[in-house]
C-alpha cells in the first residue's frame, strides 16, 4: 500500500468510493466532488490536501482530504477519509490517517478536526477515531437534522500542549 497525491483520473474512482456504502447521501457526495474540483482545477486548490491509498496493482483503496482550518494559526480539518469497501478494516483508514498526521505535524499543526455524524450509519467513523487517539470536544445538538449530531474530535500533534 502507498499514498501519492490526487491525480485527475482518480476522480470517477472517488465517486464510485463514496456511493459504495450508501452512508453518504447525495448532497455530501456533492460537496465532495466539488472539493476534489476545486484540489484540481481551483483556484483555492491549496485550501485542501488530498491524496490518495493504492494497493500494489494501483487499486484505488481509499482517500483523505484535510486542509488548514481558516483563520487558526496551527489547526487541521480532516475533511474526509473514505476506504473502499474491499480495503475495510485492513489498515488503509489507519495509514491515510498517519500520513495526514505527519503531513501537518511538518507543517507545524498542532490540532487536528474530524467531525462526523452522531447517526448509527456513522459509528464506525466515531470508533476509527477513538481508537487513533481522537476525543470527543463536542457536540452540536440536532445538527445535521432532528436528531443527527455533529460529533467534533480534535486530536493534539506535534508535541505541543493543546
Amino acid at each position: 500500500m502507498y499514498v501519492r497525491p490526487l491525480i485527475p483520473h482518480d476522480r470517477e474512482r472517488i465517486v464510485r468510493l463514496l456511493g459504495q456504502r450508501g452512508i453518504f447521501n447525495e448532497g455530501e457526495i456533492q460537496v465532495a466532488l466539488e472539493v476534489i474540483d476545486e484540489t484540481l482545477h481551483g483556484p483555492m486548490r491549496k485550501a485542501y490536501q488530498i491524496f490518495c491509498a493504492l494497493d500494489r496493482s494501483g487499486t484505488l483503496a481509499g482517500y483523505i482530504c484535510f486542509g488548514p482550518v481558516p483563520m487558526t494559526d496551527d489547526s487541521y480539518d480532516l475533511y474526509w477519509i473514505v476506504v473502499d469497501e474491499k480495503f475495510s478494516r485492513k489498515g488503509v483508514g489507519g495509514k491515510l490517517l498517519g500520513f495526514m498526521e505527519e503531513f501537518v505535524t511538518r507543517e507545524g499543526a498542532r490540532r487536528i478536526y474530524a467531525e462526523t455524524s452522531s447517526t448509527p450509519p456513522y459509528e464506525p467513523a466515531t470508533s476509527f477515531y477513538e481508537k487513533h487517539g481522537y476525543q470527543v470536544v463536542g457536540v452540536l445538538k440536532d445538527f445535521y437534522r432532528d436528531g443527527d449530531h455533529k460529533m467534533i474530535f480534535m486530536k493534539g500533534v506535534c508535541g505541543r500542549p493543546v
